[in-house]
């Protein structure tokens, strides 16, 4: 089979001053890496945070050398040409990127124009440009977004222009870096359609993912990175092959949800106090009316997950909730007071989807220190620890992977010692080991008495600190219930799990 990328002793490092998300603090860095990926196959990168994925993926789609600076040995070629002597763009033209955070890759201000850009800047004619849109729109059911500001987007909604910007390009090779950290069930099912179609075209896919259960049955082969080098290069079946318990301690999540009954859930938690909120209406400038809740109630003293589809209003509940928007109306009350927007700004504290907005200092030691009221850098430290960044206390927060940020705004919010914490998508690019570190710590603050609310699309994560779930669609609650018993639990994953039991259609 013809070979479409090959990589020849390949080492990489990134230098110390590097900027946002370069992993040079962290790991990331890649040594004498040597692989072949053949024309048509579905190649699966995956390993713990700060492995090197990202950084794989980079060589793949010419951004290194070519956008990202560093220490580069060895040599990557596609198509049998040294990528240092192919332009960004010759590579554009074989290669469709879809990165981590989905504002990176964005030219335009509406989705439209998003997904025509790439086919516009190859210069395809009008007619071409317009029926790869409307093609790439239907198989991802992107049609609901067209014509939409990018700035209204929620982030699984972004998640999904951005991937369907990679396919109107329509690529021989797919380089993929976590596609599908922000979607929710629904997107997912539809992306996994997608990857099926585009493998059925002989389309070369390379991904690099922590969700593993929605690409089983598509790769054909896995490679797994740990601390910058290929420790393992599997078939398909021997990866399947291998035990649950040799993919946990690989630090990997598992290949099918369905046995997430089995997981141990937090200690009943659920009592008679509880947060009250009614007469909820709240719009964006020049929007529609995003939320309308007539009145709903989570415990006190507990952890109550958010679920819903992209586009929900999950996000903009918790803003809102936290005293984020001025024209929230409605009231946040709990056993003995109601509470005005600016008192919430000081009750509540919340980790936001993309953390790059709330990271100010010029060390991770004095990120945490910042939301102290009084700053104590042993019990800082302390935190640190348990979150396992100590040894990252002197870094500067914006030259650690993805993951790793969020871990310190989680963190920080660990240390404001606020009675209401809000974690929106707090999972999002952690690996198994990190994702369970999280979950810790969300049961900590709920055994300690204090609230945590967590907008998520992780039913693992919501399994193992929970004990509460408002189902939010349409800017309503659709439903709530307690996930302390049996029913409440499958309820749960039967929303995850329903769509992922279809088999890909053949069509």
């Amino acid at each position: 089979m013809k070979e479409v990328i090959e990589c020849q002793d390949v080492s990489f490092s990134y230098p110390a001053s590097a900027l946002p998300d370069s992993e040079s603090q962290t790991g990331g860095a890649l040594k004498h890496i040597s692989c072949t990926i053949e024309d048509g196959s579905f190649v699966l990168l995956c390993g713990t945070s700060g492995c090197g994925k990202t950084t794989m993926t980079r060589l793949f789609n010419g951004l290194i050398p070519h956008y990202h600076e560093g220490t580069y040995t060895g040599s990557v070629y596609l198509d049998g040409k040294d990528t240092r002597n192919l332009s960004l763009f010759d590579i554009s033209l074989k290669v469709g990127s879809v990165f981590q955070n989905p504002r990176s890759q964005f030219f335009n201000v509406d989705t439209t124009s998003e997904l025509a850009f790439g086919p516009e800047n190859h210069g395809m004619p009008e007619d071409i440009v317009r029926d790869r849109v409307k093609r790439v729109a239907a198989q991802l059911k992107l049609e609901p977004l067209l014509d939409r500001s990018i700035f209204s987007l929620s982030g699984g909604e972004k998640q999904k222009i951005a991937c369907g910007s990679a396919a109107a390009i329509d690529p021989d090779v797919y380089v993929l870096d976590e596609p599908s950290s922000n979607l929710d069930a629904y997107a997912i099912a539809d992306f996994r359609q997608l990857l099926f179609t585009l493998k059925s075209q002989g389309k070369t896919i390379i991904i690099s993912e922590h969700r593993l259960y929605y690409l089983s049955g598509l790769f054909d082969r896995v490679l797994y990175l740990k601390d910058g080098e290929i420790e393992g290069d599997y078939t398909a079946e021997e990866f399947c092959g291998l035990s649950a318990k040799q993919r946990d301690d690989m630090g990997l999540r598992p290949l099918d949800l369905a046995g997430l009954s089995e997981v141990e859930g937090p200690p009943q938690r659920m009592n008679e106090a509880v947060w009250t909120i009614k007469n909820v209406s709240f719009a964006y400038k020049h929007e529609p009316e995003t939320l309308h809740i007539t009145e709903t109630s989570f415990p006190s003293g507990s952890a109550t997950a958010i679920i819903g589809h992209n586009g929900a209003g999950k996000s903009t509940f918790a803003r809102c909730l936290c005293g984020l928007e001025k024209h929230f109306k409605g009231t946040v009350q709990d056993q003995s007071k109601n509470y005005s927007r600016k008192e919430r700004l000081k009750l509540c504290y919340m980790v936001m989807q993309d953390v790059n907005h709330q990271l100010f200092t010029e060390s991770v030691l004095d990120e945490i220190l910042l939301s102290m009221r009084t700053e104590d850098k042993q019990r800082a430290r302390e935190i640190l620890q348990e979150m396992d960044l100590l040894s990252f206390e002197d870094c500067h927060p914006m030259g650690l992977s993805g993951g790793q940020k969020q871990r310190v705004a989680v963190a920080s919010a660990i240390a404001s010692g606020r009675p209401l914490i809000l974690f929106d998508e707090p999972t999002s690019g952690l690996d198994l080991f990190h994702m369970r570190q999280v979950a810790n710590v969300v049961n900590q603050v709920a055994n300690a008495g204090r609230t945590a609310l967590v907008v998520t699309h992780d039913p693992e994560f919501i399994l193992r600190c929970c004990n509460y779930v408002l189902h939010l669609e349409n800017g309503q609650i659709q439903e709530s219930y307690s996930i302390e018993d049996s029913d409440g639990r499958k309820r749960l994953l039967k929303f995850f799990l329903s769509d992922m039991k279809k088999e890909v259609s053949t069509e």
